[in-house]
């Protein structure tokens, strides 16, 4: 269908046509689906090096909450070794993809210092 007619009709009679009211709401949409598209692979990208930075002796949290020390990890597949509890030395398998964050001392070290505060002294 040839545009030019309807749009030079349209501007004879002074209003817009229909169609032209539509494309800035088009552009929006477009628009946000490349924003949201944008910030999806770059969450694709982060979790991937995570899970490639991944070694022994890793304190990890599972998907499911689970929290564990890697004890090892196979190369070929997508499995990891995870120990669960240290008294009876209970170890689960997991997937590499499940794994959502690795924690390390310095960041327990540091949310302990955030929640507690020191006392304050109160003189009566």
């Amino acid at each position: 269908m040839n545009w030019l007619p309807l749009l030079l009709a349209a501007e004879e009679q002074g209003g817009a046509p229909p169609m032209m009211q539509f494309v800035p709401i088009l552009l929006f949409f477009v628009i946000m689906m490349i924003f949201m598209g944008r910030s999806s692979s770059r969450q694709r990208k982060e979790q991937a090096a995570l899970l490639a930075a991944l070694k022994k002796n890793d304190k990890v949290v599972t998907s499911a909450g689970i929290i564990g020390i890697v004890v090892a990890i196979k190369d070929g597949e997508d499995e990891v070794t995870l120990r669960v509890d240290e008294t009876t030395n209970s170890r689960m398998r997991v997937l590499r993809s499940s794994i959502v964050r690795i924690t390390s001392e310095e960041q327990q070290k540091a949310q302990t210092a955030a929640t507690t505060t020191p006392t304050e002294n109160k003189t009566p």
